[in-house]
């Protein structure tokens, strides 16, 4: 009697483990970027994904990952929980310059008062990236927003000196990619999920 009744139970949970451990993949250019992540013990999905263009070259697929989907810059910086932004570079990239155009982009997104009190946390991110002297092609990078933490990042696997407290630090940071001029529009479209 039992066996019948085991039987069925473990066949019910052989069909339904698929369902449950299916995780798709996204392909960016080559890069293959799960539509799931969990940070801080959160889950996220996948917003959107695309590739920065710098005239015609390809520099490096980005991907936002939320709690729940947004559509607009302002739902994405007034997201709750955790929030990440994975970088996978597409060609080697001198990091120190990375860094310079990540602060211009920051600067150019926000008023002038409110990027002043940025600034240390500014330039200790481009010191960051500096010493890394390059990123080479298919090496990753992460921002992640840590809720109680702060900005996180990591660098080709190793998180880098202390976390950014600020909110407006993350904030910041995405509005290089989402802002009113952003560092690629055809990328913010992607990244908001609006482009395919």
């Amino acid at each position: 009697m039992k066996r019948n009744f085991v039987i069925p139970s473990i066949l019910c949970a052989a069909l339904l483990l698929p369902t449950l451990s299916q995780a798709a993949t996204v392909d960016i250019s080559g890069v293959k970027l799960e539509d799931r992540a969990t940070l801080a013990g959160q889950p996220l999905v996948l917003n959107g994904a695309g590739v920065r263009y710098k005239a015609v070259f390809k520099v490096y697929t980005a991907g936002l990952y939320l709690g729940q989907k947004a559509e607009t810059t302002e739902a994405v910086l007034a997201a709750p929980g955790p929030r990440r932004l994975t970088i996978t570079m597409l060609r080697d990239i001198d990091s120190a310059e990375l860094g310079k155009l990540f602060s211009r982009g920051m600067e150019d997104n926000m008023d002038r008062a409110a990027f002043s009190k940025l600034i240390p946390g500014v330039l200790r991110m481009s010191q960051i990236f500096s010493e890394h002297k390059k990123l080479k092609e298919g090496e990753t990078f992460l921002i992640d927003w840590i809720p109680g933490t702060g900005t996180v990042l990591t660098i080709k696997g190793n998180v880098e000196g202390e976390p950014f407290k600020e909110p407006e630090f993350f904030n910041a940071l995405m509005r290089i990619w989402l802002g009113p001029k952003p560092a690629d529009w055809q990328l913010k479209d992607a990244l908001l999920g609006k482009s395919k």
